[in-house]
């Protein structure tokens, strides 16, 4: 019985995404290194986002503050309201909003700029004129966005803890220090670190499968949009399935 063509479709290019990656590995670890082009891309993917995560994470913390108020004072504990804003934050929502408005603003660039140059024969001439097009485009943009969006999610969840502070005192009065002790001495060993690694494996997944549709384009302007749109939603699905594996493997190990 013959699959689906839609399913066949999706066999495909994960076996091409998978084939992609296993070049990254095999390319990033043979000299040369282009350092300058990597400290470049350090520096557009995590400088450039920071506002936008910043925004974000404040946002996102005074209201989740905002939100859980009521429902804390109804149950007479509001005085919990720092500990659960700060689990609920670093453990869960911090990681995955920063990792969506990552593969966002990224994804879809990478997508379009490499796409652009697939089209406009850049990458051809690139390999005529003796360098390595997919060690210089892909190796160093992947390894930027997997090193960058950690960084961004401690900074991001460290601005969502500061609007959570700023939510709490809208309608009482608690110290910066005294706030910030009752997060930070609430945290545990498996609130922290599984929350941490999967920053990384989020990162990856958004700097591959943006490179990958950008490297791939075809069919002119068309396929530039295209790749740019695509990619923003395949690293968005990949990442609530990393996070989903993420879960279930900390479950089985008992650090939830």
């Amino acid at each position: 019985m013959p699959l689906p063509n839609q399913f066949r479709k999706f066999l495909e290019e994960t076996g091409v995404i998978a084939r992609f990656t296993g070049n990254y590995f095999s390319q990033v670890a043979r000299p040369r290194w282009e350092w300058a082009e990597f400290a470049r891309q350090c520096y557009l993917i995590g400088y450039n986002s920071l506002p936008l995560v910043g925004l974000t994470g404040f946002i996102m913390g005074l209201v989740l503050t905002m939100q859980l108020r009521p429902s804390l004072v109804n149950y007479g504990v509001e005085s919990q309201l720092p500990v659960m804003v700060g689990i609920a934050i670093v453990r869960e929502i911090g990681p995955v909003i920063t990792a969506l408005i990552f593969a966002g603003k990224i994804a879809s660039s990478m997508g379009a700029e490499l796409g652009s140059m697939k089209v406009t024969e850049q990458i051809d001439a690139m390999e005529v004129s003796g360098t390595n097009p997919f060690k210089y485009l892909v190796v160093t943009r992947v390894a930027a966005s997997t090193v960058m969006l950690p960084v961004l999610v401690l900074l991001g969840d460290g601005i969502s803890l500061l609007g959570s502070w700023i939510g709490v005192n809208i309608r009482s009065v608690t110290s910066f220090t005294l706030f910030f002790r009752q997060v930070v001495d609430n945290f545990a060993f498996g609130d922290v670190l599984p929350a941490y690694i999967k920053t990384w494996f989020f990162g990856f997944a958004v700097g591959v499968i943006g490179c990958y549709k950008g490297y791939t384009s075809s069919k002119g302007t068309e396929g530039v949009g295209r790749a740019a749109n695509s990619a923003v939603v395949l690293a968005s699905i990949v990442i609530f399935i990393i996070d989903l594996i993420v879960v279930q493997v900390t479950d089985v190990l008992g650090l939830n």
